[in-house]
């Protein structure tokens, strides 16, 4: 396989998509490992965060490691996201990839939120109330999208069970069926974007000729 050198440039793409990928996975190592302590139940919950802070060894690094690595990953899928703008990486033929783009940042938002619930203290647990509210503050599907996030009209252990399926199963399986897609096209569009340089004005070099100059 070939690649083109200016493509694989540091400047040219900050490997924001590698970088991505890299704090998923490290997402998904640590979550299984994690899931080993957890309940999502609401008497067990909270308990289970206090074990793993106090009595798991390697507790906070391993949770603290997931959760940076969580922000982490937003912030470069958004920053990802805008530097294929500013490239003009979006106009056909790549539009459908940009597409999917949108909605790889929409599931890592969302994998961001639902993971807020799962530690059933006071942050989270109003958090995921305001949130919600919001929600269902949006005309016309706004009750509709509350009850799908919550399984219910209240923040309870129904919203826990809910959102610990939706941060642990549905959303990781979207989001990694769209990420191979996403490659996918990236190759079948034929690789990274790189802009035309024969589209740059040429410098054009004129040699003035003996003969009637200044006539």
């Amino acid at each position: 396989m070939k690649v083109n050198l200016r493509a694989i440039e540091f400047s040219r793409t900050f490997y924001l998509g590698g970088l991505s990928g890299g704090c998923y996975f490290i997402l998904v190592v640590t979550g299984i490992f994690l899931m080993f302590y957890y309940h999502p139940s609401v008497p067990r919950a909270y308990d289970d965060m206090k074990d793993l802070q106090f009595v798991v060894y390697m507790g906070p690094f391993l949770r603290n490691l997931h959760r940076w690595a969580a922000h982490a990953m937003v912030a470069f899928v958004l920053l990802h996201m805008v530097r294929v703008f500013f490239a003009g990486a979006y106009r056909p033929p790549r539009e459908f990839n940009w597409l999917i783009g949108v909605l790889l940042l929409l599931i890592t938002i969302l994998l961001s939120y639902t993971g807020y619930l799962l530690p059933w203290d006071q942050l989270a647990y109003w958090g995921v109330t305001v949130g919600t509210n919001m929600a269902d503050a949006v005309p016309v599907i706004g009750p509709q999208i509350k009850f799908l996030l919550l399984g219910g009209n209240a923040v309870n252990e129904n919203a826990l069970l809910r959102f610990y399926v939706l941060h642990c199963v549905v959303l990781p399986l979207f989001l990694t069926v769209l990420a191979s897609v996403h490659i996918w096209r990236v190759r079948k569009d034929g690789g990274i974007f790189l802009p035309d340089r024969s589209s740059a004005p040429e410098r054009s070099s004129h040699t003035p000729t003996t003969g009637d100059e200044g006539a």
